[in-house]
């Protein structure tokens, strides 16, 4: 009987093997771990970002999530080809702090109130 289960340790040994090698690769990375080291960000997805999470931010953290934001925002307009005009990085921190200073601001998700401002970038003041 002792011949029989030590036949059938070999095969248990590659299964336990196979199933473990198979739950680490589940677990493998995507490259999201160094993106986000590499470019912190206020909000993950970027549109949950909101100005608590500005508040909240550091500098870096900030710029990263302006990055985003125009990476999220950046995109053709459908049907047009055109792409919207980007804010600087410079603009959106100041459209940021501005709006995020206000208490009743706090839910603001941050992609809107970019969006909004992106809009009107490029308009003369006159046609507003």
């Amino acid at each position: 009987m002792s011949r029989v289960m030590g036949g059938g340790r070999p095969a248990l040994l590659i299964s336990i093997g196979l199933v473990a090698a198979a739950i680490a690769g589940c677990g493998g990375d995507d490259g999201s771990a160094q993106q986000s080291l590499e470019d912190p960000q206020l909000g993950d997805p970027i549109n949950l970002a909101d100005c608590r999470d500005w508040k909240a931010g550091t500098v870096e953290e900030r710029l990263g999530t302006i990055r985003g934001i125009r990476e999220f925002l950046g995109t053709p307009v459908p049907g047009t080809g055109a792409s919207r005009e980007a804010l600087g990085d410079e603009q959106a921190y100041e459209l940021f702090e501005g709006w995020c200073a206000k208490e009743f601001a706090r839910g603001f998700r941050l992609y809107k109130l970019y969006a909004r401002a992106q809009a009107f970038a490029g308009v003369p003041s006159s046609d507003r």
